[in-house]
């Protein structure tokens, strides 16, 4: 299916499956995640990917490397939508969170690296039960055979060479159908045009413009994902995640042409979402 974001109309039907908050829910009822990356060269990689989920949950916990234990201790006074926890209770949030995004700003080069493995190497085998959103350096860590210990589908957001680099094979159309079914996973193949497959179903999400070059917009939709996934199934809020950051960045474009930040889209994406699905 080809979801074109200049359809507006085609947008605010495809929101139809969007799972709003109940009138009667209560604190929590709406979506707790966990974001887990950051490194001592990518700090701003996990953070984006918090703020992002702390619009769209009601509870974001954050838990980076001990290399970046400055930063770290830093953003206690800077990141106040969430709860920074300390790796020594990290399996605890696990537990209690819906959904886990793992790999934004993490390495994989050296100690942080070794962690980068080892973390999400853990995380499968400990949880797999678990929602897992994989992205960056997760993915560039991870043998792609983890995937299959999984008893809930990841989603996973690799842009060309971190899907190369992951199945070995060109990242293409028919290859993302394939690994997705073989995996049992949600790719979204990050791209001018994004390819997203669960192995059955297949969307590709057209618009945005390049002002998405911009480091950063990965980590948006890592969170956007991630944050929708809480309440809805994988495929639909790859997809959905996908098309409200393409809106957006539509939006933003006619205020600000291609210059616009990462900041100028997270503030954007609530007033986006509001027009598409009330």
């Amino acid at each position: 299916m080809v979801i074109k974001t200049s359809d507006i109309k085609a947008v605010k039907t495809l929101f139809n499956k969007f799972n709003l908050p109940r009138s009667d829910s209560h604190k929590g009822q709406n979506g707790k995640v966990l974001i887990i990356g950051g490194s001592s060269l990518f700090h701003a990689a996990s953070l984006w990917a918090a703020e992002v989920a702390s619009h769209f949950s009601d509870m974001v916990h954050y838990s980076s490397t001990v290399e970046n234990e400055k930063v770290f201790h830093d953003l206690k006074k800077i990141f106040r939508n969430g709860i920074i926890v300390p790796q020594n209770q990290l399996d605890h949030y696990v537990m209690e969170d819906d959904v886990i995004l793992v790999g934004p700003g993490m390495m994989r080069d050296g100690l942080e690296g070794k962690y980068t493995y080892e973390l999400t190497k853990k995380l499968i085998e400990k949880f797999p039960g678990k929602r897992f959103v994989f992205d960056a350096g997760a993915l560039q860590m991870m043998d792609k055979r983890w995937l299959k210990n999984l008893k809930t589908k990841a989603i996973i957001t690799p842009h060309r060479k971190e899907f190369e680099s992951l199945f070995g094979l060109p990242a293409e159309k028919n290859n993302v159908e394939e690994m997705a079914k073989q995996f049992k996973t949600v790719i979204v193949l990050k791209t001018i045009v994004d390819i997203i497959s669960d192995g059955e179903n297949t969307y590709t999400v057209e618009g945005g413009n390049a002002g998405l070059t911009k480091g950063g917009t990965g980590d948006v939709l890592g969170g956007l994902a991630a944050s929708f996934y809480a309440k809805n199934s994988p495929l639909n809020s790859a997809v959905l995640a996908s098309v409200l950051l393409k809106t957006t960045a539509d939006s933003l474009f006619e205020d600000k042409g291609y210059w616009y930040n990462i900041s100028d889209i997270i503030n954007r994406l609530p007033e986006i979402l509001k027009k598409v699905v009330l």
